[in-house]
C-alpha cells in the first residue's frame, strides 16, 4: 500500500480511525477540564515532572493526535505509529495506577485497574490497523 493511498483502506478501518480520533480529542480535552484530578492519579510517581504539567502537556498531546487522525488524511501511516507510540509511551502510566492501588476513572478494584491494562495493547493495534501503518509496513517487508 502506497503510503499516501487511502482509497486502498476500508470504510470500517476510516471509521474506526476517525472514532479513535475523536476518542483522543475528547480525552485530551479532559486532560484540560473536568478530569484533570483523575488524570492526575495515573502519572507515576517516579516521573521527574511535575504531575500537573504532565496532564497538561499529555492533554495537548492527545488533542494533536486526535485531530491528525481525523484531518491529515493523506499522513495516516505515520500518524497510527505515532499514536501507537504514544499508547505505548502512556502505559507505565496505567501500570503505576494499577501497582499502587490508586482509583480514578471507576478503576476502584484492583482487579479493575488489571483489566484495564490489557486493553492498552488493544489501542496500540487500532491505531496501526485504522491508519494502515502495519499493512505499509507488512507490504514494504515484502519488497
Amino acid at each position: 500500500m502506497n503510503q499516501t493511498n487511502t482509497s486502498e483502506r476500508t470504510i470500517f478501518q476510516t471509521v474506526l480511525r476517525i472514532l479513535l480520533g475523536a476518542f483522543l480529542a475528547f480525552a485530551g480535552t479532559g486532560h484540560l477540564t473536568w478530569h484533570r484530578t483523575e488524570f492526575l492519579a495515573q502519572v507515576p510517581t517516579w516521573l521527574p515532572i511535575d504531575a500537573d504539567l504532565v496532564v497538561l502537556l499529555s492533554g495537548v498531546v492527545e488533542i494533536s493526535l486526535g485531530l491528525s487522525l481525523i484531518f491529515l488524511r493523506n499522513k495516516q501511516v505515520q500518524v497510527g505509529w505515532v499514536v501507537a507510540l504514544f499508547f505505548v509511551l502512556i502505559f507505565p502510566g496505567n501500570i503505576s495506577q494499577y501497582m499502587n492501588g490508586i482509583s480514578a476513572f471507576g478503576l476502584d478494584t484492583d482487579r479493575a485497574r488489571l483489566i484495564r491494562l490489557f486493553f492498552q495493547p488493544v489501542l496500540v493495534l487500532w491505531a496501526l490497523w485504522s491508519c494502515g501503518s502495519w499493512q505499509n509496513f507488512r507490504a514494504k517487508s515484502k519488497n
